[in-house]
């Protein structure tokens, strides 16, 4: 059986104070789901996006959203399999270092 990799994105619609100029961050989950499928067999990825400003009701991702708001964390933070690996602006490297990590193969 595959290993199912988890991405998760949080983030808000409006853009974090300390990113000016940067894309939101939905903008931000949908470029990374571009230029990872450009790249890598992403199939088995399961993206997931989740607005900081309405968690969905998971203790999950109530606690993360929690987190990020008490330590003023920059946002998106983008976690593969629980894991934070980018925080703020990403680096597309960073996020496909941990992807290659857990085991995700290039495109043919």
């Amino acid at each position: 059986m595959v290993k199912r990799i988890k991405l998760t994105v949080y983030g808000s619609k409006q853009i974090c104070a300390s990113c000016v100029g940067a894309p939101n961050s939905v903008d931000t989950y949908e470029w990374l789901q571009a230029a990872i499928s450009r790249k890598y067999q992403d199939e088995i990825i399961d993206y997931q996006y989740v607005d900081i400003n309405e968690p969905p009701d998971s203790k999950e991702h109530i606690e993360f959203v929690e987190e990020i708001l008490e330590n003023d964390l920059f946002y998106p933070i983008i976690l593969v399999n629980n894991d934070i690996v980018a925080e703020g602006i990403p680096q597309l490297k960073k996020i496909t270092q941990a992807l290659e990590e857990e085991g995700i193969l290039l495109r043919a």
